[in-house]
């Protein structure tokens, strides 16, 4: 997914540097924490405070550009996608789409329409298994 300037275009959000720049760290990580788009922006715009990405981050989730992952630590937030799970590293804390089966899909949607479905499995992922 490159083009952010298109999704933003989509929603009610006026596209701007920082936006853009949220989209594309969440593009390239796949689901990151706000500190962590904090963190790996703050070089690009040396004034941008974190606030500014609450703030920003909200205004996505709340257009539905980007959707919140709940997890026991701190929440992680992603690219909005056709629905699927998530696989959550107990040890390292990594988050890893699971795509739903397309019987899955037409299940959970003839059974529970108009609701929002989120799966989420625990377990230990490979690179924590080398270990």
């Amino acid at each position: 997914m490159k083009n952010y300037k298109n999704l933003l275009e989509q929603s009610n959000l006026k596209t701007t540097p920082q936006r853009l720049a949220i989209l594309k760290e969440l593009d390239k990580h796949g689901h990151a924490s706000i500190e962590e788009i904090y963190e790996n922006i703050k070089e690009m715009f040396p004034s941008i405070s974190l606030a500014t990405i609450y703030k920003n981050i909200s205004a996505l989730k709340d257009e539905n550009v980007i959707s919140e992952i709940c997890l026991h630590q701190k929440p992680k937030f992603e690219i909005q996608k056709e629905p699927h799970a998530h696989f959550i590293c107990k040890k390292c804390g990594k988050v890893e789409d699971v795509p739903f089966s397309e019987m899955m899909s037409k299940e959970l949607e003839k059974k529970y329409p108009d609701s929002k479905k989120e799966l989420y499995i625990y377990g230990i992922c490979s690179e924590c298994k080398k270990k």
